[in-house]
């Protein structure tokens, strides 16, 4: 969230982040809140103030008036603090819905349709034969078995087999392999800034549960967000829509050192999302599913080095791309399409011959102190503890990556080339 001191101070700047974030927040019932917060706040001080010098004064010597007003104030105080528990409930509410502010360079815009392609890698492959998507190319070579899962679990779901399920561990691998290479990091980080820190990234198995309250901490469960996630009511858990989700909250109420900075993951999870919104859309296939597996990296690091870890996570994201000879379009996500957590936005479109469309792959959310400031997440440095920047990226989702293999590597007699960089891992060169 952001410091409700910056709200009062740039009450314009946040009026303009809600409306270009096409979001309905009543800021002046937030700031009416606030102002019943801080008069009862005085109050409930006064009134303890009072009640120290009443005990200080007793201490000497019992007097009946000292005491009579002493219980006076014990009434007041109760009520005071009940409804200042009640007020700090709602602000606190209302602080959850402000959005984080956009950077300057964010288009504006009423829905992704508005996004900004702002550079495009690799030309899509001309076939000499019809191109097939990638379940027809799964069928033949039974690679991908959706109908034993709609019997078994239900639409949406679905068996991943033979050199397929190669294909997806050849991929975890080889991108942990990167992440974990200091030099490969060096490299990725020289690209953003000559000499910044080649820290690697850590491999973390995180959680797929996480409590409700550490979840709206997060950022990641608004009102909005509660119909695309699985909640286990028994146990007041949900299951989580990325690791992203418990890798930021891994390190709720913590304070860093500055040297330890920044501290990079790159964490693996079964992600779960319940796609209620997409009705009829991507029915076919594997493409839009309820159940996938993610590598995610995420970030912790000084506010001086946000929007550094922001551009590396991209680097990282079309290093990928590029080296499986994946052609894509990057966008610049507008204000509709980045969030209400994040301050910027990127999305990596991969080429899908099949469908004959671009469709996302990867996508980098710059966070600023927005869920630091909900998770307490702080660094010591010279000048004072300060809030901590987060950042988040997708380093590899599956299927959508496996999709764009299948389609872009297939040949006219239906098998699959193996790309190059993945053949060390998969021992083979080609399915089918």
């Amino acid at each position: 969230m952001l410091d409700i001191k910056f709200i009062r101070e740039n009450t314009v700047k946040v009026r303009e982040a809600i409306k270009n974030k096409q979001l309905n927040d009543n800021l002046d019932h937030l700031l009416s809140l606030d102002d019943r917060r801080r008069k009862l706040i005085i109050e409930t001080e006064a009134i303890r103030s009072r009640r120290n010098e009443i005990s200080e004064k007793l201490k000497k010597g019992k007097d009946e008036t000292l005491v009579s007003e002493g219980k006076q104030l014990k009434e007041q105080v109760s009520k005071l603090e009940l409804e200042l528990k009640e007020v700090e409930e709602a602000w606190l509410a209302e602080m959850y819905r402000v959005p984080n502010i956009p950077a300057d360079d964010v288009p504006v815009g009423t829905s992704e349709t508005e996004n900004k392609v702002v550079f495009t890698w690799g030309k899509p492959k001309k076939f000499n034969f019809e191109p097939k998507d990638h379940m027809a190319l799964a069928e033949k070579l039974n690679l991908i078995d959706t109908d034993s899962a709609a019997r078994v679990t239900g639409s949406r779901f679905y068996y991943l087999l033979g050199g397929a399920a190669s294909l997806q561990l050849a991929l975890m691998k080889y991108v942990t392999d990167l992440l974990t290479d200091s030099e490969f990091v060096k490299q990725m980080a020289d690209s953003v800034e000559p000499g910044y820190n080649p820290k690697p990234f850590i491999p973390v198995f995180t959680p797929v549960m996480i409590r409700e309250d550490v979840y709206k901490k997060a950022a990641r469960l608004t009102e909005a967000d509660k119909d695309e996630r699985y909640y286990l009511q028994q146990d007041n858990l949900y299951l989580i829509g990325s690791a992203e989700h418990t890798l930021v909250s891994m390190h709720m109420d913590k304070t860093f050192e500055e040297k330890d900075l920044p501290l990079r993951y790159i964490g693996y999870s079964t992600s779960f999302r319940r796609e209620a919104g997409s009705y009829g859309k991507d029915v076919k296939g594997i493409l839009r599913v309820h159940q996938f597996d993610k590598l995610e990296m995420e970030s912790f690091s000084t506010a001086d080095d946000s929007m550094k870890e922001h551009l590396l996570f991209v680097a990282i994201e079309e290093y990928l791309l590029q080296k499986l000879e994946i052609p894509y379009q990057k966008l610049l996500k507008c204000t509709a399409d980045i969030g209400v957590p994040n301050a910027r936005g990127v999305d990596l479109e991969a080429w899908m011959p099949g469908q004959n469309k671009y469709r996302e792959t990867h996508t980098a959310d710059l966070m600023t102190d927005y869920q630091s400031r909900r998770l307490n997440i702080r660094v010591k440095r010279k000048k004072g503890p300060e809030l901590v920047h987060t950042n988040d990226a997708t380093a590899l989702a599956m299927p959508r990556t496996l999709i764009a293999i299948l389609e872009n590597y297939q040949q006219e007699d239906g098998s699959i080339l193996v790309p190059e960089v993945l053949k060390p891992y998969t021992k083979f060169e080609k399915i089918g």
